[in-house]
């Protein structure tokens, strides 16, 4: 009967660490961030109207930079992409217009 103790305090460390492993990858700088397009709503100003963008829109712009091809492939969001203003927005954020 002593050894189902032990095994169960092994098994609870073993669970631990597997939560903390998984916590730290999703965390980790390389990690791919969620694409929402609705995240880069500060930018609306900037891609449909001619106003420059915010340094929350060009933070934003960066956080999403991976799934721009993503919205670039979206027929909902390709205008908005590909459009001169976005492609300007994308300069002055200093994000590379992606080559999808």
């Amino acid at each position: 009967m002593a050894k189902q103790p032990a095994e169960q305090v092994v098994l609870a460390v073993a669970v631990a660490v597997a939560v903390v492993v998984l916590c730290a990858a999703a965390a980790a700088p390389g990690a791919e961030a969620a694409c929402d397009a609705l995240q880069l709503s500060p930018c609306a100003g900037a891609i449909i109207g001619n106003a420059a963008p915010s340094a929350s829109c060009c933070s934003r712009m960066k956080e999403q930079q991976p799934c721009l091809c993503q919205y670039a492939r979206d027929p909902n969001l390709q205008r908005y992409v590909n459009s001169p203003n976005g492609k300007k927005v994308l300069a002055a954020c200093h994000v590379p217009v992606p080559s999808c």
